[in-house]
């Protein structure tokens, strides 16, 4: 069953949904996790303590708000614009991410959000 969490980004707080997937329940049983925000142009990631395989449907293409996890760095990622690798109008990942879920409502203030502030997922 998906998992409803909220995601404490800095001063901006997010909900999201977790999708069923093995990753994402995974995720969902680590929960609360706490991480220090990197960006990556209009991506937030940081390393958590899961670990877990490409699955299949893994893919470098994503959508605004969608939730990831990038098994090269055990990283929770959140997909809010383009990053560095991103063509044209697309959100593109460093490398293949697990999509693990979905922002819902208003995520933009997340552009806001700088290197090294406090982000906190835990059960909403």
């Amino acid at each position: 069953m998906p998992t409803v969490i909220k995601i404490t980004a800095g001063s901006i707080l997010v909900e999201a949904k977790l999708n069923d997937s093995s990753t994402a329940r995974a995720v969902a049983a680590a929960l609360p996790i706490e991480g220090k925000a990197r960006r990556w142009g209009e991506e937030i990631y940081f390393a958590i303590p899961v670990k877990a395989e490409l699955e299949q449907g893994a893919r470098e293409v994503i959508q605004a708000g969608e939730l990831g996890y990038w098994p090269t760095g055990s990283a929770f990622c959140m997909f809010f614009g383009p990053t560095p690798a991103s063509r044209a109008d697309e959100i593109r990942a460093a490398s293949a991410v697990n999509i693990i879920g979905t922002m819902r409502g208003d995520f933009s203030g997340l552009t806001g959000v700088k290197n090294g502030e406090l982000v906190l997922i835990e059960r909403s």
